[in-house]
Order: structure tokens, then sequence, then C-alpha cells
């Protein structure tokens, strides 16, 4: 019997590799569900190749575009996410939620009493809103497997293992600056801040790693899916990305866990619930392996990692304040309103304000709570609320 799925946001870089993964295999599974925000155009042409019936496009202009531009009499067309009850009449087997920022948090929560599985690729909906999250996938029995490379690495090698985590190392790369000395920071470039060493991705969070925020976002990240305090949690240099992440275990026992820079191989995992099928990748690269070349994050010039030992241990509200701050001033440093090191002093001062310390000590309670605080930090930047 085929596996029936659901891509919320199937246009993006995640949704694709996926969909090349599904044509691949197209024997296996039929697709349920595709969703985008504006790009109509690829998805009608994803929903025809796939034989798709159901599409969701979010915009409101777009889908009235779509529905002028109607490929395919046979494809229903929503343009919100509040029709899952509409498009689902049982549960299917398998969904990815893709959709990039906090836009991702509702729909992830709406669908998943419909899944049997949900794999999220949406980091700010498991930082900002894990505990929401987590409620819904025990009330309604859903398996969770995480998306990004290194929690899916962790997630591997620690699937089926009775002994308990003592610790778990994160890699980074050190982005494209990780050469370069501390007093020529300030002469950074964008052009430069989006030349990844390794992998191919967005500005927001290719500007992300420069800055090495986004590791502070995994490493977040990490402590609320797998339950682990913040001291249990570090992070190494490793240049090359073969290693992903590091598991110690409480008897002692050390995982090191490598693959290519290939997202399709963890997409694949969360597809098939671990590498049941076959995927053609690279050899093993033993020089990679002979020079790791492993080293301590240099904190003066990536002093976002110090914002780790100052976050609550329980999920709260500040987790939003942080994702919402540093998208404002990502976003005032790609409009080339503000300098590279502008990003760190000015998220820096933000966060540390009265005001936004006290949301330390409040989880939200429901989705609201996490939109209103959201909607709030990104009017205070926008009027230079320092």
């Amino acid at each position: 019997m085929k596996k029936t799925i659901a891509i919320l946001g199937s246009t993006g870089s995640i949704g694709k590799n996926l969909i090349k993964l599904v044509e691949k295999n197209f024997n296996d599974f039929k697709v349920e569900l595709l969703s985008t925000n504006k790009n109509y155009k690829n998805l009608f042409k994803q929903a025809i190749k796939l034989n798709v019936k159901n599409i969701i496009i979010n915009d409101n202009n777009s889908y009235k575009l779509a529905l002028r531009n109607k490929l395919n009499k046979n494809i229903k067309i929503y343009n919100s996410f509040d029709n899952f009850n509409k498009i689902f009449n049982k549960k299917i087997d398998y969904t990815m939620s893709s959709i990039t920022g906090l836009d991702g948090l509702k729909p992830t929560l709406d669908i998943i009493k419909h899944t049997k599985t949900i794999a999220i690729a949406n980091k700010e909906s498991i930082i900002c809103g894990w505990n929401l999250i987590l409620k819904e996938i025990k009330k309604h029995k859903v398996n969770f497997i995480p998306v990004d490379s290194e929690h899916f690495s962790i997630w591997y090698a620690t699937r089926n293992i009775k002994s308990s985590i003592d610790k778990i190392i994160l890699t980074a790369s050190g982005g494209p600056f990780f050469d370069l000395p501390l007093s020529k920071f300030k002469y950074i470039k964008l052009s430069q801040a989006l030349k990844h060493p390794n992998w191919t991705m967005g500005k927001k969070i290719s500007v992300d790693s420069a800055t090495m925020m986004n590791k502070v976002f995994e490493i977040i990240e990490a402590k609320k899916i797998f339950d682990i305090k913040y001291k249990d949690l570090s992070i190494l240099i490793h240049p090359k990305s073969y290693i992903h992440a590091i598991v110690k275990f409480s008897d002692g026992i050390i995982k090191l866990i490598a693959h290519d820079t290939d997202m399709k191989i963890p997409i694949q995992g969360t597809l098939y619930g671990g590498f049941s099928k076959k995927l053609k990748t690279k050899k093993i690269d033993i020089t990679k392996l002979n020079n790791l070349n492993l080293c301590n994050v240099n904190k003066e010039k990536f002093p976002f990692v110090n914002i780790i030992k100052n976050m609550p241990e329980k999920t709260s509200l500040y987790e939003t304040v942080l994702v919402s701050a540093n998208d404002e001033y990502v976003k005032q440093y790609l409009n080339n309103s503000i300098k590279f090191t502008d990003i760190h002093s000015n998220l820096l001062k933000f966060i540390k304000k009265k005001e936004f310390n006290k949301y330390k000590r409040i989880s939200p309670k429901k989705i609201t709570d996490i939109i209103k605080l959201n909607n709030y930090v990104r009017m205070k930047i926008s009027l230079k609320g320092i």
C-alpha cells in the first residue's frame, strides 16, 4: 500500500528535495497535499507531475492568480491552512512541515492530528512553540522526526538506545569567516556573508550561519527535542561539515554521526523512518575522517554563542523575542541598513532590555501568545526601539 504524505512548503528547498525523492520512488507514495505561499506556478507543476488533488496557496493575491490560471480542473485550490478538515478524511502516514519562519507554527500545530508521523524542518516553530507542538504530538500519538541534519543525526544515533544521553555536541562549519581575523569583521560585505563554504542556502540562513546565530538556534532546538540541559550541550567547529553531531551516552559510548553535505540524506531518513531505502551517496571520505580539525568556537569573533548560557531551561516566550529580533536585524543587514557587526551589538542591547527579560519566566500557553509578542518585537525594532 502506498504511503500517503503531505508537504507543507513544497516549493522551498526542503520541499523540492523531498519531491525529488518521491519522484524516484513514485510507486511508494501518494501525495495528498502540497502548499506554497506565493509560488503557485511551481506548485501547479509539482501537483500535475505527482497527480496531487489538493493544494494550498496561502498568499491571497497568489491564490486569486492561481484560480484565474488554473492548469488542471481536477486540482482543488485552497487559500488557508484552516481547510485540513476538508482535505483529510483520515490520518495520512507522513507530513513534512517545511514552511519557513513563525508562519509555519500554526499549520504545523493544526496538521498534527491528521498525520501519523510529522517531520519538522521549521526551526522557529520548535524554538518558540515546542511545548505546544509536544502537547499535540502526545495528545494524538504522533511520531516526530527532526529534519535538520544535526538533529536528525542525533535522532538516528539515539533511537532504540536504552542508555541515557550524557552529552550532545553539535558541529558548525564556522561559516565564511572562520579564518577571518577579528580586526576585519567590521569591514565584512554582504556578498561575503552570503558565501557559505559548504552549503547553498537562502540569504537569511546564510547570514545566520555567518554570525553563528543559526548554531545557537540549533542548540535551543536540541535542548527541547531531546530534553537535555544546556550545560550538557556544546558546539565544536568542524570546517568540513562531515561530522554533524557527537553523542556521548551515560555508559561511556560515544557516537559520531557523519554524512555528506546533502540534505536528501536526512530528508529520506525522515520519509522512511530511518535508512531502510537505499540512497546513492558518495564513498566514505577517509581524508575527511583523518582530518576532522575539531576546535572550540572563538567567542570573540562569534559572540552570539554566549547567549546560550543565559537561556531559560523551560520553554518560554523569551525564545520568541530572540528569534523575532534576530529576524529584524538580519533583514536590516540584508537591506544594507546596518553593518555585519551591528547585528550582534543591536540584538544584544534589545534582548537585554528589562521589558523582555521578564519573558524568561513566562511559557506560551497558546499560539496567540507567540504571535502577539513576535509582532510587538518587530514593531519595536521597526520604530528603532533598540
